[in-house]
């Protein structure tokens, strides 16, 4: 599929663009929504319409609109399935998630709540390789992690003000958010191959960095939903669940011996 061929050239460095999904652009699809949209969504039938609509989802400010693109892309899949068609993919974007605020994404799609996602996922990678710079180079080197830490503040304000001001690049954003996250692993890899003989608890940190590198394969398949609720995206969110368990018992592993490292250090002064 068009999507899934477009991240699959980024993701190998070449300088494509993600735009939309295969399922937007059919004309079937377009037609479906703009005939709903002037059947359902003004005069009476609004009205209608706001009057049986579930509170929680008035809560969550789901629109007229919103019911008629999600009613004609099951349409639109069932026309596909019927010509033997594989089912394409519809309002894809591909994002790397900070937990609450791909939460509230998933639960609201705005333009507000989609650059709240992307944004954190974005702080969560260069808060990581932060991370992984206090541990390699910090401990001796406080200056240089100071002198660190300023420069992806000043990459992260870039980044966002770019995206925020000028236009926001779905293509740009995935080769960013990619480049860093090499950043991130082969940096944390490599110190875990570096001290695993020294430090057996860092083996837990490789696990992890491993699992989610293979992980996020899941966000370049496209396939149908299991049932038609669990799709590749959302597999990927539930899977890395218990990996970040995991991380959490390295850093408490970690953090003990740091502890018990300093405590000699202090009584052989």
């Amino acid at each position: 599929m068009a999507g899934r061929a477009a991240r699959l050239v980024l993701l190998a460095g070449a300088a494509a663009l993600a735009s939309g999904s295969q399922g937007d652009r059919e004309p079937v699809y377009r037609d479906c929504v703009l005939q709903c949209e002037e059947q359902n969504c003004s005069g009476g039938a609004l009205n209608h319409f706001r009057s049986r609509q579930p509170i929680y989802m008035s809560l969550a400010g789901w629109t007229c609109r919103d019911d008629c693109k999600y009613e004609c892309m099951w349409v639109t899949v069932g026309l596909y399935l019927q010509e033997g068609h594989k089912v394409p993919q519809f309002h894809g974007k591909v994002s790397l998630n900070a937990w609450f605020w791909s939460t509230v994404f998933h639960t609201r799609d705005t333009d507000l709540t989609e650059k709240m996602d992307y944004f954190c996922a974005s702080t969560v990678i260069l808060h990581s390789i932060y991370l992984c710079c206090v541990r390699t180079v910090g401990l001796q080197h406080p200056a240089v992690v100071s002198a660190f830490r300023a420069l992806l503040l000043l990459m992260l304000t870039v980044h966002v003000s770019y995206l925020t001001l000028i236009r926001f690049d779905y293509g740009y954003n995935l080769v960013a958010n990619v480049a860093i996250g090499l950043v991130n692993v082969v940096w944390w890899l490599a110190w875990c191959l570096w001290n695993q003989q020294r430090l057996p608890h860092v083996r837990k940190c490789m696990v992890v960095v491993l699992l989610l590198q293979g992980l996020s394969l899941l966000e370049l398949l496209d396939f149908p939903p299991l049932f038609w609720v669990l799709d590749a995206h959302a597999i990927w969110h539930i899977s890395t669940i218990p990996v970040h368990v995991l991380f959490f018992s390295f850093l408490e592993d970690d953090s003990l011996y740091l502890l018990k490292e300093s405590e000699a250090k202090f009584k052989l002064d």
